[in-house]
Formats: structure tokens, C-alpha cells, sequence
């Protein structure tokens, strides 16, 4: 008799558990799924970016950048179902910032200070999580997008130490 009730009160239970979770939106998932992609030339795959040595004393004001550094991501053997593409980097974002690369953690880091990404023009940021600017792609040339890093003060005082940062990078089709 107790099993009949306990088993009579767990369904009653379950029905009123169901109303109560009702739908308040709706989530819609698109893309494509593509037979071929463009290669990530060796080179531009895994890199090393060279920020060189920086005076905590050249970053004295929030926003102020270092020297620019140049660095690129090369497409290569594009099918021609892939006619443009952006490069999406991703990583930890500055607590200070979260538009920048945040500086990997560790004994003696820098603090006061990101590691930020740019356009080729060395004005436009790309946001960490956001993507470039559209490049149309060639089934015959090597596409090439142009970079700029630059570490960017957070705070007024920057100090000194170990200032290195990690990104990965996604290649999206359009």
C-alpha cells in the first residue's frame, strides 16, 4: 500500500514538475557545413610575435600603446565555394579591458597592461572574441590579412615585468 502512494505522489509530482518549466524563448542555430576550406600556410599557423622591450615609462597614461608589430595570417588553395573570410581571436581578455589579450599569468608579469590587436591601418581594434574586417579570397593567390599588436596601458602605472599573452585565431567563411 506505502509503494502504491509513494509511486501515485512521484507521478502526480513529475506532471505538476512539467508545467511549471514553459518556454520563454527561442534559440535559432544557422551555418553551413563547408567539403573544403582554405589552408593555413605553416608559417602563419603557429607564430611568434615580437613586441620587443618596452620602458614602463612609455605607458603612462590609460590607453597609451607601445610601438607597433606587424604580423599576418596567410590563406592558401581556396576553393572557390569560399569567397571571403575574417579571422576571429580568441584568448583570456584583460580584467581591466576585455577588449584586450589579457598577459599570461605567472611570477614577475607585467602589470597595468594588454596586449591589443589591430587592423592593418594600426587604428582599428579587433576586440578579443571579435573578428576582422572581410577579406575576398583567391582560388589562385595567397590571400594575406595584415595584423598590428601592440601592448596597451590598462592602468596609469604599468610595472615592469614578463608581458606575454596567447591567442588563438579562427577562420570563418562567408
Amino acid at each position: 500500500m506505502k509503494k502504491s502512494l509513494i509511486a501515485a505522489a512521484l507521478l502526480a509530482g513529475s506532471a505538476f514538475a512539467t508545467m511549471a518549466h514553459a518556454a520563454d524563448g527561442t534559440i535559432n542555430f544557422t551555418g553551413n557545413i563547408t567539403d573544403a576550406t582554405c589552408t593555413v600556410t605553416p608559417s602563419t599557423a603557429n607564430q611568434t610575435v615580437r613586441l620587443g622591450d618596452v620602458a614602463s615609462s612609455g605607458l603612462t597614461a590609460v590607453g597609451a600603446t607601445s610601438a607597433p608589430s606587424r604580423f599576418n595570417i596567410v590563406l592558401t588553395a581556396c576553393p572557390a565555394t569560399a569567397t571571403s573570410a575574417t579571422i576571429k581571436f580568441d584568448g583570456p581578455s584583460d580584467a581591466a579591458n576585455s577588449s584586450l589579450l589579457a598577459l599570461t599569468a605567472g611570477a614577475g608579469v607585467a602589470t597595468g597592461v594588454g596586449v591589443g590587436l589591430y587592423e592593418q591601418d594600426a587604428v582599428t581594434q579587433i576586440p578579443v572574441g571579435g573578428t576582422s574586417a572581410s577579406r575576398t579570397l583567391s582560388t589562385t593567390v595567397d590571400t594575406t590579412f595584415n595584423f598590428i599588436a601592440k601592448y596597451v596601458a590598462t592602468n596609469a602605472t604599468v610595472v615592469a615585468g614578463s608581458a606575454n599573452a596567447t591567442s588563438a585565431f579562427t577562420v570563418s567563411y562567408n
